[in-house]
């Protein structure tokens, strides 16, 4: 369908922005979506492969909503940096669109966001935003769902699909789901009472095989199976496929199941092919390596590992890493600087990166549970990453095998195999008490019936048709939040606490909540409250514990009776777990007696992108506690204080010198040892403070007094 063919039908903006970009035509699925009622409001599921041309659907759905009918939009993402990669398309596209991001403080309604027209979230932050009572709601003509195959995931799912249900079936709008190619696209578009558009296009040729010693396996159709012979010497596995991959002048991504296994294979990778790696770009490349090692004041040894590689054209990406680090490797990446990416599945959604060559090297990891294979749905979508639009013609994902009877047992696994079908993650206790909890404290359900009836509308309540198991939860929810004084009843209907509301805000598990309000007037120091934060499922999971730390935990204890664990933590936490969470706060106190990070993190056995991971959420209970304390009339003077020290890093004794910007804890501790002790040290001594600072940020601290 030529775009031009719309006129008369779309806002002619929206026309002009496409031909601007190149866009003359519609891809089949594009095309598919107009034909089924699109630009006429209908809802619709759109389940097509990576790179298919999805988003623009929900483009062509927001900025129509905006132009034609004078509402807002609202793009709901999974992930943080899938929700700044489309506000950043977005903006680009339609510059005179009012496009707003809001990602962090789930404790505001961001009365802003009513000023604009199409607004990109988190599914999380939606869901906050209207726990806070939003009064733009009735004014959003249409809502996008993207990655809406993370239904099934046990930690995004349940909070994605209440939202999916309170806003399909409370509000008059049009919704649009996008998803990867499940098994199920058909049952999820039933349940949205939505047209579903499903499509195997691919703009860019994906070739799909499996590599065994030194050839790669292709299938033309079920049956036949061929092999083509691979340039290069004899290396074998990953190493060889890369090398194949530099010579066509391509980039290629390596996912693997472990931290430990990308960190690895990127050393390996490096040593054997730095050369080939790094041709012409060595000075570009030592740019990015600095910026990578100094993250940090001080590196870790994680740091140094990974600045070495970028030097030599790899590099490893996960969730251990800094977001600045992750950044400069995605950036680097884009530009072709760096060629090889060892990652872990964190690169498996949402940006979009130039790999022509994507290799699946382990389809197996092992939890708790012992080993389990990935599923279909999770390979097919690292699959996806291959072969991206603007960046080639034709691209290939790959799996890797010791045998040939190997290579058969992959094509039938996974390459032959179907989607698998995606299921509710809805009908557990911990995902329900937050949930519940909001329905009441913000008015919207107040009793067990009106509950049981809107979970009948959600895709459990679609996939399995029996409300019994989910009205069992319901009355025993209720009981507890009743038990905990966060609702309370009157004969058959519930209202919120003060307590409850402010709980329900906060966007934290009552039963954390619970835990926390019992142990406020037993906290004494600073330790105590880290314990007390520690100690949730927020905090989840702990650091690992040591002989150490088990040690310090029972001297704590005995020293500590007051703040001993009450009996409902025990039966309602599950596997519970105080001694890694106490050895959790014995590394968030290192923190604030200044241990620098590379000891840190080596104590831990942790890495820095999880250490600012605890830092940020124990930095959001520690403003939870603060605001339970108000209600409860209790002082919050050390939570405050504790809060601080947290931000910085910092012993009690540098409190007032970080009240200055650009004062952080590396400057304050300089300041100190020198002498400068407080702020009014500061207006005495300028020219000490220019030579231990600086002249330019000398001069930004003395603006400040």
């Amino acid at each position: 369908m030529d775009v031009f063919s719309l006129k008369g039908k779309i806002p002619f903006e929206i026309i002009e922005s496409l031909q601007k970009r190149g866009i003359d035509r519609l891809t089949p699925p594009q095309e598919s979506a107009v034909k089924n009622g699109l630009l006429s409001f209908e809802n619709i599921v759109v389940a097509a492969p990576t790179a298919s041309g999805k988003t623009l659907i929900a483009e062509i759905a927001c900025v129509n909503a905006i132009l034609a009918k004078r509402q807002k939009a609202v793009y709901i993402a999974p992930m943080r940096a899938l929700v700044t990669e489309k506000f950043n398309e977005f903006k680009e596209a339609y510059p005179y669109l009012k496009c707003a991001m809001s990602i962090g403080d789930l404790d505001s309604n961001d009365q802003w966001l009513a000023n604009y027209d199409i607004i990109f979230v988190s599914t999380e932050k939606f869901d906050s935003l209207i726990r806070h009572g939003i009064e733009w709601m009735n004014s959003i003509g249409c809502i996008i769902f993207d990655e809406v195959h993370m239904l099934g995931d046990v930690s995004r799912g349940p909070t994605l699909e209440i939202l999916m249900t309170k806003l399909v079936s409370s509000y008059k709008l049009q919704a649009i789901a996008l998803s990867a190619t499940i098994g199920n696209a058909r049952d999820i578009a039933k349940w949205l009472n939505a047209r579903l558009i499903e499509s195997d296009y691919r703009p860019v040729r994906l070739s799909k095989g499996v590599i065994c010693n030194g050839k790669v396996y292709y299938s033309d159709d079920e049956n036949e199976m061929k092999s083509v012979a691979l340039d290069g010497t004899s290396s074998i596995g990953e190493l060889r496929i890369v090398q194949d991959t530099i010579l066509q002048g391509k980039q290629i991504l390596i996912f693997y199941s472990t931290r430990r296994n990308a960190e690895s294979g990127a050393q390996k990778i490096a040593k054997s092919l730095s050369e080939m790696l790094t041709k012409g770009k060595s000075k570009e490349l030592k740019e990015v390596s600095d910026n990578v090692l100094n993250a940090l004041d001080r590196p870790t040894g994680q740091c140094t590992k990974l600045a070495g590689l970028i030097k030599d054209g790899v590099a490893f990406h996960h969730a251990g890493l800094l977001n600045v680090q992750r950044n400069s490797i995605e950036n680097a990446f884009k530009s072709n600087l760096i060629k090889v990416v060892c990652s872990t599945t964190t690169l498996g959604f949402g940006v979009n990166l130039p790999a022509h060559t994507v290799l699946v090297r382990d389809t197996s990891r092992y939890d708790d549970n012992g080993r389990e294979m990935m599923g279909v749905n999770e390979v097919l979508q690292l699959f996806g990453r291959a072969g991206r639009p603007k960046y080639d013609t034709e691209g290939r994902a790959l799996l890797i095998a010791g045998s040939l009877e190997k290579v058969k047992e992959l094509y039938q696994t996974y390459i032959m195999a179907k989607p698998e079908n995606i299921d509710s993650s809805l009908g557990v206790v911990p995902v329900l008490r937050t949930h519940i909890l909001s329905f009441v404290a913000s008015d919207f359900l107040n009793n067990t019936e009106s509950m049981r009836q809107f979970f009948a509308k959600t895709f459990y309540g679609y996939q399995y048709n029996n409300m019994n198991h989910i009205k069992n939860i319901i009355e025993e929810v209720t009981k507890d939040l009743e038990r905990w004084e966060m609702i309370k009843k009157d004969g058959q209907t519930f209202s919120a606490t003060k307590i409850g509301k402010r709980v329900s805000e906060l966007y934290i598990d009552p039963l954390s909540a619970k835990w926390m309000i019992d142990s406020l007037d037993k906290c004494r120091e600073s330790l105590d409250i880290l314990f007390m934060v520690a100690n949730t499922l927020e905090m989840r999971p702990y650091v690992r514990h040591s002989e150490e730390s088990e040690d310090a935990f029972a001297a704590y204890m005995h020293t500590h009776k007051k703040l001993m664990l009450r009996e409902f933590d025990v039966m309602d936490y599950g596997n519970y777990d105080p001694e890694g969470a106490f050895a959790t706060a014995l590394m968030l106190n290192d923190w604030i007696d200044e241990k620098k990070e590379p000891d840190i993190v080596d104590k831990y056995a942790s890495t820095p992108g999880a250490l600012y991971t605890k830092l940020t959420n124990s930095d959001w209970l520690i403003y939870s506690a603060i605001e339970l304390s108000k209600i409860l009339h209790l002082s919050a003077h050390n939570l405050i204080e504790t809060r601080v020290r947290l931000r910085y890093g910092i012993k009690e004794e540098l409190l007032d010198l970080v009240r200055l910007k650009n004062i952080g804890r590396v400057r304050a501790r300089t300041l100190y040892m020198n002498g400068i002790k407080k702020v009014s040290d500061i207006r005495e001594n300028r020219q000490k403070v220019t030579s231990l600072l600086g002249k330019e940020i000398a001069e930004k601290v003395f603006e400040q007094l």
